[in-house]
């Protein structure tokens, strides 16, 4: 019963949050390793490998390994703290904006998605950085604080500022657990392209929206608009019955 619960409450979770979640949670559960009773080092199950998700240009364009370009943004380390900690929060500013400023708008969030990685992966290339997901973490925290400046955060009972300060404090927090900082940082730089693109620049003076959503998507992932000039039948419009 308790699992037919949690699974019915995943359910409730928006579609982009909740495939992506689950992407993340497979794919690092499937890299396991454990140690060996007599104490030597550890020893991959080999079910994955990391060496067979890291982001790697040459086994990418050389070697036609495309789902590197997916599956670097999935993988968050062994099972542990770090990874619970990058989950966390991967899942709440995932809902929180996709149940907010994209409500309704899933192809807009899935195209934020493809943008976001493709330009830390091209930017990623400069820094030899090999998994990407905490980039990506820190992007979605990044919007999601700048478009909600006013709310007060409560940073795990211990410090309490306004939301435009919390991805700052998450890549301080990942500094104290041994994280390099230079894929925050990279996650905060992209989140900020996106925010200025988006946000920012069309309303400024001469200023127009440069990130356009695909048709195709919109087509795909989007409820068809309604038409304001459609005029519902009789028997539709509400009323007293007809007879």
């Amino acid at each position: 019963m308790a699992w037919q619960g949690l699974a019915t409450e995943f359910l409730q979770v928006p579609a982009v949050t909740r495939t992506y979640t689950a992407a993340c949670v497979l794919t690092t559960a499937a890299v396991v390793s454990r140690e060996p009773p007599w104490g030597s080092a550890a020893v991959q199950l080999e079910l994955l490998s990391p060496f067979q998700l890291y982001f790697n240009p040459h086994l990418v364009f050389r070697k036609f390994q495309v789902w590197r370009l997916i599956t670097n943004f999935l993988f968050f380390g062994p099972l542990g703290f770090s990874f619970f900690f990058n989950m966390l929060f991967v899942f709440r500013y995932c809902r929180m904006l996709e149940e907010g400023s994209f409500r309704g708008r899933t192809a807009d969030f899935v195209f934020m998605f493809l943008f976001g990685g493709v330009l830390m992966t091209l930017l990623g290339l400069l820094g030899s950085l090999f998994f990407l997901g905490q980039a990506l973490t820190a992007m979605l925290v990044y919007v999601w604080s700048r478009r909600s400046p006013g709310v007060r955060v409560n940073f795990f009972g211990l410090l309490t500022f306004q939301a435009p300060f919390l991805p700052w404090a998450l890549m301080g927090f990942s500094m104290l657990l041994g994280n390099s900082i230079l894929v925050d940082l990279l996650g905060i730089a992209v989140g900020h392209v996106y925010y200025f693109l988006e946000d920012v620049f069309p309303n400024q003076p001469g200023g127009k929206r440069l990130l356009l959503t695909p048709s195709f998507l919109k087509l795909l992932l989007d409820a068809p608009a309604e038409d304001p000039n459609y005029l519902p039948l009789p028997e539709e419009q509400p009323g007293p019955l007809q007879r």
